[in-house]
This record gives structure tokens, C-alpha cells and sequence, in this order.
């Protein structure tokens, strides 16, 4: 067995580990010092698309946009639907905090969007 402590999310772990099928007859071999290979740089994301000035409608949790229910230059009241957005298998309306007219709207419909991401921004 060898136990080794793994960090997962900023979460610390100890893992012991049990080597199966392994040849005991095989004397261990001192590893030459070996320069890491840098790692492959991940591609960049898009740039997100710039934000009007108004009060930012932002996702309250990751999930799928299913459905844009307003477009650019519509008219909403409070609490008026803009979005739904899909997740964890539930479908969950985003609803406009300020009444207003839609000044952009920065999403679309099937994109993957991360927590506080701007769906919409309302003037």
C-alpha cells in the first residue's frame, strides 16, 4: 500500500493506494531526475460579449439555457421570465429584477453558462 494526500477542489485528501499484479521480483529503479513537460496551454476562451450599462440579469447557478423569452428592445416589468435555464434536470425561469426595456442580451439559447454569468442587462 502507499498513501499519498490529493488535493481535489482546494479539498484535501489521503488515499492509500494497493499495487495489484505487481512483480516482486522487480528491483526498484532510482528515477533520473526528468524535466516536466510543460504543460499544453488551454485554449482561451471566447471573449464574453460586451455589457451594456443597466442592471446586469446574471445566472444564479451553471446550467443550459434552454429558452430566451425576450429579445433586444422588449419592454419587462419585474419579475417578468427572460430565460430559463436548465440544471441539475430542472427547469428554472430567470425572471427580470428591475422593470425596464432589454438592452442586450448576452447568451444564447443552448449555450452552457457558469454562476454570475450576464444572461441580459436591463435599462
Amino acid at each position: 500500500m502507499k498513501r499519498y494526500n490529493i488535493t481535489v477542489n482546494g479539498k484535501a485528501y489521503d488515499v492509500a493506494v494497493e499495487e495489484i499484479g505487481g512483480d516482486a521480483a522487480m528491483a526498484p529503479v532510482a528515477a533520473a531526475p526528468v524535466a516536466a513537460a510543460p504543460a499544453a496551454a488551454p485554449a482561451p476562451a471566447a471573449a464574453p460579449a460586451p455589457v451594456a450599462e443597466g442592471t446586469k440579469v446574471t445566472a444564479p447557478m451553471p446550467g443550459t439555457v434552454l429558452d430566451i423569452k425576450v429579445a433586444v428592445g422588449d419592454t419587462v416589468s419585474e419579475g417578468q421570465a427572460i430565460a430559463v435555464l436548465e440544471a441539475m434536470k430542472m427547469e428554472n425561469d430567470i425572471n427580470a429584477p428591475v422593470a425596464g426595456k432589454v438592452l442586450s442580451i448576452n447568451t444564447t439559447k443552448g449555450s452552457q453558462v457558469d454562476t454570475g454569468a450576464v444572461l441580459a442587462v436591463i435599462g
